[in-house]
């Protein structure tokens, strides 16, 4: 199985902290040695790295580490191979054009029987069931509407969508249009909230600790999605298998407190 991270946050935000505990996972602290990937919107722009090496011994992962790049919403993957070869064009996250929006999608899991959901015309480029489960999304998606609809009514028919792929096995999943970051649990997932009064955390992973309160100011806010916790000391929620929430500025839809700290 592959391990997910994404964060949602209401201030432009640098994920240097998260993506370091993710990255060692990628064959050194983990098993997930088969490529990683990671997409940062900037407006509409999204700017997208993809390495088949391990993430902890790529020297692309080393420079992100290093370079504060800074954005709102942040999609990344480690890979475990098992449907499709270790190669460039397997690793996520995936991208596609729609309506004018660059739609970006990570995911976790198998799918049985994917490949012979029908697609439209988007075509996958390498050979994973995952990019086919997104071409699909994208081609139902654009059956529906001819443009960009509102949030609100992207997000009923996400949620219809994972939930017909949920079916198919696990799917866990990470996807955005620049303005939503998507996360559906399909056996595991959790999330991080950081918000005033803000405190320190610890990697699991990593001997790296940072407190946030220097980091950050009263207003921001950041959510943090994972395969699975990356602090030792703050407390993660699981979501339960079939949920789907939609953050915009870092809080679920419908929490209107939202206007980041650091990830």
């Amino acid at each position: 199985m592959c391990e997910l991270l994404g964060m949602s946050a209401n201030v432009p935000t640098d994920i240097r902290f998260s993506f370091a505990g993710l990255a060692r996972r990628g064959g050194e602290t983990g098993p997930h040695q088969d490529g990683w990937g990671i997409s940062f919107y900037e407006g509409r722009g999204c700017r997208s790295f993809h390495d088949p090496e391990p993430s902890a011994r790529s020297e692309i992962a080393r420079l992100l580490r290093q370079y504060p790049i800074k954005s709102r919403i942040v999609i990344a993957h480690v890979r475990r191979a098992n449907r499709g070869r270790v190669t460039l064009e397997n690793t996520h996250p995936f991208s596609r054009e729609l309506w004018g929006r660059t739609f970006t999608f990570a995911h976790n899991g198998q799918l049985k029987g994917v490949k012979r959901l029908k697609l439209s015309r988007f075509r996958p480029v390498g050979t994973t069931d995952s990019e086919h489960a997104f071409c699909w999304m994208l081609g139902r998606l654009e059956e529906r509407w001819g443009s960009l609809p509102k949030p609100t009514r992207l997000d009923g028919a996400v949620r219809e969508l994972c939930a017909e792929l949920h079916g198919l096995g696990v799917f866990n999943m990470l996807l955005s249009d620049s303005r939503t970051l998507y996360a559906h649990c399909g056996k595991r997932l959790c999330t991080l909230t950081r918000r005033a009064p803000f405190g320190t955390a610890t990697l699991i992973d990593e001997d790296w600790r940072v407190d946030f309160a220097e980091e950050t100011t009263p207003d921001d806010i950041v959510t943090v999605v994972a395969t699975r916790p990356l602090t030792r000391d703050e407390r993660w929620t699981d979501l339960a298998p079939g949920e789907v929430i939609a953050f915009r500025l870092g809080v679920p839809d419908g929490d209107e407190t939202g206007a980041g700290a650091g990830g």
